[in-house]
């Protein structure tokens, strides 16, 4: 088997996350946290995931920060896994490739999930990027400044 390539001295911040969070397992673990998993067998039930590939992926976003490990809330002896504030900033992450999703990978007329507002009937917007003077920013008004490129505009 192949070693991944480690990004974590990355000087892009793509890299960095995607070192990270970048499996779809994580990702998916992730959201599921966001809907409320908490325990190894929830998240193992809810995704069909192998137990094995299961508590590295949970590992690893325990060691990177994005999960804590914590007592149960029942009281009992297993233990849980919360997301952590780190973990709780990928929420728009999430959100936005669930809008991709939505808007690029099913038919007009086919079913999916939805994200709503807490009311439980009012669908949650498409996110939209703006600049600081409130002007809608996408790749043709943005740019990347690499690291030793000059402040010019």
């Amino acid at each position: 088997m192949v070693k991944r390539l480690s990004m974590s001295d990355a000087e892009c911040p793509v890299a960095r996350a995607l070192d990270a969070i970048g499996d779809w397992w994580s990702l998916l673990i992730v959201r599921d946290a966001f809907d409320g998993a908490r325990r190894f067998s929830e998240f193992q039930k809810g995704l069909g995931i192998a137990k094995g590939i299961l508590s590295g992926r949970l590992r690893h976003l325990v060691a990177v920060g994005v999960l804590e490990q914590a007592p149960a809330s029942d009281a009992s002896a297993h233990g849980e896994y919360v997301l952590t504030e780190k973990g709780r900033s990928l929420f728009l992450v999430i959100v936005a490739l669930r809008q991709w999703g939505e808007a690029n990978l099913f038919a007009p007329d086919e079913r999916h999930s939805m994200l709503v507002e807490a009311d439980g009937l009012t669908p949650v917007p498409p996110i939209e990027l703006r600049s600081s003077a409130g002007q809608k920013l996408d790749p043709r008004n943005t740019r990347v400044r690499k690291v030793g490129q000059s402040l010019e505009r």
